[in-house]
C-alpha cells in the first residue's frame, strides 16, 4: 500500500479523521489530538455543536460518499467499526484504499487468530474487520482493547439507587482505562513514519485481571460504600437490557459474549510500548470518576 503524498515533518500539522467521536474511547482521543496540535475532523451521525474547534462530517460510516467527503487532505484514521457484520464495510474499505491515510483500527482481545470461528458475535466481526482491512492492503495498525474502564459507566443509574450492580456475568479479562488506549492510539495516529510501528496487532490491557464482581469492589472503595455484584441469569439479563432500550441484535451479541467468552489472564505492555508509560489501574479510575456515580 503505497503511501500518500502529503508533507511529512515537524512542521507538518497532522490531519485525523476520529470515528466513534462521541463514545467513551473517542472522545479522549479526540482531546489528546487537539491538544497535540493536530487537526481533527469527526464524522458523526448528528451535529452536536460542542467542540467548536473541531471540523465535523455529519454522515453514516456506511454511505461512501459521505466516508469519500469526510477523507479529503486526511493523514490518518481512528477506525472505530460500530455494527456486528462487517459485510456493510466493504464501501468503506475502498474509499480508504483510495484515500490512502494510515488507518488505526480499534479492535478487541478477545480476538482468537488461531480460531476458525471466534467465540461471540461481538469478537467475530473484530476479526472480519481485520481481515478485511488487511485484504484490501491498507496495512491497519491494530489496536486490540480489553475491555475499556468506561463501560462501568453502564452502573451509574443503579449505583444511584442502590449498593448493587445487577447483569449478566462476563468473563475476567485485564480491564483497561480508555485513557490509555486513547493514549496509545493518538501515539500511533502521529508517528512520522508507519514502518516505524510494529504491525502485528497491539493488544492493550490493563495491568490486573479482573471479575465484573472485583470491578464493583474497586469501585465501592473509591465510593466508600459497600457494594457487590448480583449475576443475573440469561433471560432476565436480556429482559433488563431490552428495556433499557438496548437492540435485539446487541442484546444477543452480549449475552453470547458472556457466556461463550473464556476468561483472559492476559497482561500486555504494549501500552507502555506505544505511549512510554504503565497502564492504569482500574481502581485509579475509579477514584477519577467518582463523581459519576453519586
Amino acid at each position: 500500500m503505497p503511501e500518500t503524498n502529503r508533507p511529512t515533518g515537524t512542521h507538518h500539522r497532522a490531519s485525523i479523521l476520529v470515528t466513534g467521536a462521541a463514545g467513551n474511547l473517542g472522545r479522549e482521543v479526540v482531546d489528546r489530538l487537539q491538544a497535540h496540535g493536530a487537526r481533527v475532523r469527526c464524522l458523526v451521525h448528528h451535529q452536536t455543536g460542542s467542540r467548536s474547534a473541531v471540523e465535523s462530517v455529519v454522515g453514516d460510516l456506511t454511505d461512501p460518499m459521505v466516508v469519500r467527503a469526510a477523507l479529503v487532505d486526511i493523514d490518518a484514521v481512528f477506525l472505530i467499526w460500530p455494527l456486528l457484520d462487517a459485510a456493510p464495510a466493504h464501501e468503506l474499505v475502498a474509499e480508504l484504499v483510495a484515500a490512502a491515510p494510515r488507518v488505526v483500527y480499534v479492535s478487541s482481545t478477545a480476538v482468537d487468530d488461531e480460531a476458525v470461528r471466534q467465540s461471540d458475535p461481538i469478537a467475530q466481526v473484530h476479526a472480519d474487520m481485520e481481515a478485511l482491512l488487511r485484504g484490501a492492503g491498507l496495512r491497519p495498525v491494530v489496536l486490540r482493547s480489553d475491555t475499556l474502564a468506561s463501560n462501568a459507566r453502564g452502573w451509574a443509574t443503579q449505583l444511584r439507587a442502590g449498593d448493587v450492580v445487577a447483569g449478566s456475568d462476563v468473563a475476567r479479562t485485564a480491564v483497561v482505562d480508555e485513557r490509555d488506549v486513547a493514549d496509545a492510539a493518538v501515539a500511533v495516529l502521529l508517528a512520522p513514519h508507519r514502518d516505524q510501528l510494529d504491525l502485528s496487532p497491539y493488544v492493550l490491557t490493563g495491568p490486573e485481571v479482573l471479575s465484573r464482581a472485583e470491578q464493583v469492589a474497586r469501585l465501592g472503595a473509591a465510593l466508600w460504600r459497600r457494594l457487590s455484584f448480583q449475576s443475573l441469569p440469561a433471560d432476565l439479563a436480556r429482559s433488563r437490557m431490552l428495556a433499557d432500550g438496548r437492540p435485539g441484535r446487541l442484546v444477543e451479541a452480549l449475552l453470547a459474549a458472556s457466556t461463550c467468552r473464556p476468561d483472559s489472564n492476559r497482561i500486555t505492555d504494549h501500552v507502555e510500548r506505544l505511549t512510554g508509560r504503565s497502564a492504569g489501574t482500574f481502581a485509579r479510575w475509579a477514584i477519577d470518576h467518582v463523581t459519576e456515580f453519586n
